[in-house]
């Protein structure tokens, strides 16, 4: 079996990326033989298109509803045998992966389409494309094509698998607004070395970029009655965090994972900033206060802090409910606290409450009652014996987020990134006003906290009559309330993407679906229950119009002699 061409093609306008991935195949051999078609594509975005062609047949990949899709594929696993071509690989992967059976000479093509909204995270914008043909391919090409009507503020692209070689066959040509990077290793270049046909071709093709940014209320774009406003305001002074890290020392955590825990807490008590203040709570089934107050993080503190951290040890229960409670009681009775400033709960655990209170529905109500909306909650569960489902419930219930920490070597470096990145809040109460009567399904426009190097995105439908697209942005900075306004002229926001060849007409309207479907799907995690069904029927509605493969759909691929199998889009929590 061999893949005589594989063509990656991405187009990525204004954050929204569509990848289309074409292998074609051949069976050399003189009888039939099973050739396997394996893409890893990021967790954040939604396969839109799947398809297999072969002796002049197209067999396409069909999204519906998953609970229908689980009847059909179940009748066809009584005639036959399937399996599922879903799942997560590693921290930012997911694979698709199917096989058929090619008759002797052969060929089939397969094709798979994917699309994601880039988040920006840490100052720039990451697209990933995973490469692993595992074999030399005669004609093989990365094109990615970048269109930012901003204009492009820099751009790099990085490998885990380029040598000098492979640094020839890569070219990158850049003008203000456009840029296309084309990577086309030849068949030499490819090889491990002469007398091996092994490929170097394994590993990550990354492309880092971000945008020009000008007017402080951010950017407004605009295609076919659809428009999207990005707002990331740069240079703004940082509020002051009160932040409680409660730390796991659990018998579980014994071993690496609490050494990388200590490697990784030592690191961010450097990154913490004078006027920050902070404290730390550990846990087994005991709580232990480290001061009975936050601390100012002095140099002083913030030594005294590092050498607790290198005495942590792991044993004993986890008592996740206890912990949080004594973290609020602390914030609760702090004084001398900066008036502007964000207090935030950072929660590493490795496991499941068996100390304390275990029902975990009673502590998600107890936390999210303690809390009351006052300050933010970020859990990062360790590893996959913890109840990530519980975690990110309550997170989303607390205005903050969940992350799952990989037991990978750069652990460490996993829960550092995840620090840096709420390092820095900028602004807080955020909202986003649009004139109501003319705007429809706007995504979601108040948000809580804003970190420096992130970006705010909102999206909506224009009603015909609008001329003129006039915005609010409310605010508080540290230093006061802001106000800042913005109008967008229709007409000529539309003209922007007129003339661009390689631009999907309708996309802003694509990334207005994904971007509801990712929020509706959050906020049903942390929703009652009757509304957690509405919102997932709204997000299956979506899913189902705009052919997106998400947590609430299935795509159906049959095979030629009728054998059916089902991607399903696998999920964090399992």
């Amino acid at each position: 079996i061999e893949i005589y061409s594989l063509h990656v093609d991405c187009k990525v306008t204004s954050r929204f990326a569509h990848t289309v991935i074409t292998s074609r195949i051949v069976n050399r051999a003189n009888e039939s033989r099973e050739a396997t078609f394996e893409v890893e594509l990021p967790k954040t975005a939604f396969i839109t298109n799947f398809s297999m062609s072969m002796d002049g047949e197209v067999y396409p990949g069909i999204i519906k509803e998953k609970a229908a899709a689980q009847n059909e594929y179940d009748m066809a696993v009584s005639q036959g045998q399937s399996a599922g071509l879903l799942k997560i690989t590693d921290r930012k992967l997911e694979q698709f992966h199917v096989s058929v059976s090619v008759a002797a000479a052969s060929k089939v093509t397969f094709e798979l389409t994917y699309e994601e909204l880039l988040k920006r995270q840490l100052g720039k914008y990451e697209l990933l494309i995973k490469v692993q043909p595992k074999q030399l391919v005669k004609h093989f090409q990365i094109d990615v094509h970048i269109f930012e009507p901003q204009g492009i503020h820099f751009l790099e692209t990085d490998s885990t698998f380029m040598t000098n070689e492979l640094t020839e066959a890569l070219t990158k040509v850049q003008n203000e607004t456009k840029a296309h990077i084309l990577f086309k290793p030849t068949l030499d270049q490819q090889k491990k070395n002469s007398e091996l046909d092994e490929t170097l071709l394994n590993g990550d093709f990354v492309v880092r970029y971000d945008v020009k940014r000008e007017t402080t209320a951010g950017d407004i774009q605009i295609v076919n009655g659809y428009f999207v406003h990005y707002f990331a305001p740069q240079e703004m002074p940082v509020f002051p965090k009160n932040v409680i890290f409660v730390i796991d020392r659990s018998g579980s955590m014994t071993g690496r994972k609490i050494e990388q825990t200590r490697d990784a807490l030592s690191r961010i008590l450097q990154d913490l900033r004078p006027e920050d203040h902070f404290s730390f709570i550990t846990f087994n089934n005991k709580v232990v206060e480290w001061k009975s107050s936050l601390l100012p993080a002095t140099e002083e503190n913030v030594a005294s802090a590092a050498a607790l951290v290198q005495t942590l040890t792991a044993r004993g229960g986890t008592d996740i409910s206890g912990a949080l409670l004594t973290a609020v009681r602390v914030l609760e009775k702090a004084e001398e606290l900066p008036e502007r400033s964000v207090s935030m709960i950072i929660l590493l655990t490795d496991g499941q409450p068996t100390a304390g209170e275990r029902n975990v529905e009673v502590i998600q109500e107890s936390v999210q009652k303690a809390i009351n909306g006052k300050y933010a909650l970020f859990c990062l569960g360790f590893g996959f014996d913890v109840s990530y489902k519980f975690l990110e419930k309550m997170a989303l219930s607390n205005g903050g987020i969940a992350r799952r920490i990989y037991e990978n070597a750069d652990a460490a470096l996993q829960l550092q990134g995840f620090y840096q990145e709420v390092a820095t809040p900028i602004l807080m109460q955020i909202e986003m006003q649009y004139p109501e009567n003319s705007i429809e399904g706007l995504t979601k426009n108040n948000f809580k906290l804003f970190f420096e190097g992130s970006e705010i995105t909102v999206s909506g439908k224009i009603s015909d009559e609008l001329d003129l697209l006039p915005v609010e942005i409310k605010a508080q900075s540290h230093t006061s309330n802001l106000t800042l306004k913005e109008e967008a002229n229709v007409k000529e926001k539309e003209q922007v993407f007129q003339n661009q060849r390689y631009i999907f007409g309708n996309f802003i309207e694509r990334l207005w679906a994904y971007l509801n479907i990712q929020q509706l799907l959050e906020e049903a995690i942390s929703a009652q229950e009757e509304d957690q069904k509405a919102l997932e029927a709204q997000a299956l509605d979506l899913s189902l119009q705009y052919s997106f493969v998400t947590p609430l759909t299935s795509m159906v691929v049959t095979k030629p002699q009728q054998q059916e199998e089902l991607a399903n889009k696998p999920t964090e929590a399992g």
